[in-house]
């Protein structure tokens, strides 16, 4: 079931496709770094192959959050796989409707509305979706945006165990585990060009 807006809490929805223009200009707009961010292109794919995996947070007819999610069977990929991979270059054209696992491939919130539980929100329609369709769980691959600033005294192994052991903040990986995700393993070279490495 859907979740309705009311004054502070947004309509988390189905995207839609007039909404592909807004979700990208929110991307780019909420990761600040174009060569991680899904184009227009890359959404119109993920409402072609998984629509249902798709969502939206909406507040007073504005976008303000969103996510997109595809099946993977996890036996398809090595532990050490890249999130080129998973997705499909992004494009989604991989999706299993047979698979085991809702793989989160992205989640956003507009920097102006973070704070406000939308980014959870977004999440727990997942955990609806995945528990709708009997899969094993959900997996992820994220950034961790502020490990640049400690990759010349740590590794990124040790950087995260510094985050799960709450020693330090990273943006993404503190909201992940705040979800009740665990942390499985680095993916060597999955953002060679952002600022986490």
């Amino acid at each position: 079931m859907l979740k309705t807006e009311s004054l502070d809490e947004p309509l988390i929805r189905a995207m839609k496709p007039i909404d592909i223009i807004d979700v990208a200009a929110l991307a780019a707009k909420g990761f600040g770094n174009e060569h991680i961010v899904f184009k227009e292109k890359h959404y119109e794919k993920h409402l072609e192959h998984f629509p249902n995996g798709q969502f939206v947070a909406e507040l007073e007819g504005k976008i303000v959050g969103s996510c997109s999610s595809l099946i993977v069977d996890m036996s398809d990929y090595a532990k050490q796989h890249t999130i080129s991979e998973i997705t499909g270059n992004g494009y989604f054209h991989n999706h299993n409707g047979d698979g085991t696992h809702l793989y989160g491939a992205d989640v956003v919130v507009h920097p102006s509305y973070r704070g406000r539980k939308i980014g959870h929100r977004l999440y727990e329609q997942r955990r609806q979706l995945c528990r709708k369709l009997g899969l094993k769980g959900i997996m992820f691959g994220g950034r961790i945006p502020h490990y640049h600033r400690y990759a010349q005294e740590l590794s990124a192994e040790e950087y995260c165990q510094r985050v799960i052991n709450g020693d330090l903040q990273d943006p993404v990986m503190s909201f992940q585990l705040g979800q009740g995700f665990q942390f499985q393993r680095v993916l060597k070279g999955t953002y060679q060009r952002t600022m986490s490495l």
